[in-house]
């Protein structure tokens, strides 16, 4: 069993996937790990991170004298004392992952089969540093709920009635990254309690209007063939959407494979139905690493450089091409 030391007053840097309810719970339980065990009274600093075409790290992110990396790619860095993901398409070069190998830290952990890297940390806080998430217990389900996709229904998935599901969306689609803000509450409050805040709730009704509008959106532009339902949005001004919407309008469908204008990104989009009626046959990742992307068996995306559009479409059509077959 690894003994975990005890670090001096000092700032640590939690570099966290963005814009991603797993990747917020993830800095938030590290988080409570830091304050109670590991270094309490620490400085703690986040920053959310993307994937971009370039898909390399700058350096200057390392600015802590602790630099953690939690539910994002690997970073063969000597800046990085901490590493934990889940992700298929954790690295970004067979290089990087013979330095993880080869690591002997004993701080950087990788496990693809877990269904969010907030379990994934919890269960190796637990066997490896004798830490207690149970405080937290409601956070590492609802990750494992949410990034796992393991929704009743697809129904369930779009109406949000789960205070976890109405926090996703805020996390997800706010104008602005308020994980930076949220990441501090997961640790402290209930989710319940941070949706009711009035500043949260207020949010959370735009961005639900908005959800709706982009329903019919999708309704109309949505092309459902061979099981397959492909969405264009390039000119419609989304940057994201609810991925379970198709699933929710062509109940039959398997796949959905959509191209987004991310504004820095040309993004493309692919998932799997987790209600299909036939098991899905494609490995997601696999599919998008072969074009530069990654992601989980389930679920992947690709991203090309802002404007290459027109790129963005042929592979999305190779995609489809290809899915249809299952």
């Amino acid at each position: 069993m690894l003994l975990c030391f005890t670090l001096p007053l000092m700032r640590i840097r939690i570099l966290h996937h963005d814009r991603c309810f797993d990747g917020a719970c993830s800095a938030a339980l590290f988080s409570n790990f830091v304050r109670r065990k590991l270094s309490p009274g620490a400085d703690l600093c986040y920053t959310g991170l993307y994937h971009h075409s370039e898909q390399l790290f700058d350096e200057s992110l390392f600015d802590g004298d602790t630099n953690v990396i939690v539910d994002f790619k690997y970073s063969p860095s000597d800046r990085v004392t901490w590493w934990f993901d889940h992700h298929q398409s954790a690295f970004l070069s067979a290089e990087d992952e013979e330095h993880f190998r080869k690591d002997s830290t004993g701080y950087k952990f990788y496990d693809a089969k877990y269904k969010s890297c907030t379990k994934f940390i919890a269960d190796i806080l637990a066997r490896n540093f004798e830490f207690d998430s149970t405080p937290l217990a409601d956070l590492v389900h609802w990750a494992d709920i949410l990034d796992g996709a393991q929704y009743k229904n697809a129904q369930d998935a779009v109406t949000m009635p789960q205070p976890a599901m109405k926090l996703n969306l805020i996390i997800e689609s706010a104008e602005q990254s308020m994980s930076a803000d949220v990441i501090p509450l997961l640790e402290s409050d209930s989710i319940d309690s941070i949706v009711s805040r009035p500043e949260y709730t207020r949010v959370f009704q735009n961005l639900y209007e908005k959800h709706l509008q982009t329903i019919e959106l999708i309704r109309e532009r949505a092309v459902c063939s061979n099981g397959v339902v492909f969405i264009d949005l390039v000119n419609s001004k989304l940057k994201g959407y609810n991925k379970f919407v198709p699933y929710y309008l062509f109940p039959d469908s398997i796949y959905t494979v959509s191209i987004l204008d991310g504004g820095y990104r040309a993004k493309i989009s692919v998932g799997s139905n987790p209600w299909a009626h036939k098991t899905p046959s494609h490995n997601l990742a696999d599919i998008c690493e072969h074009y530069g992307g990654g992601g989980h068996p389930g679920v992947g995306a690709i991203s090309y450089a802002a404007q290459e559009f027109d790129k963005a479409r042929t592979t999305a059509a190779e995609i489809v091409e290809l899915l249809s077959q299952d």
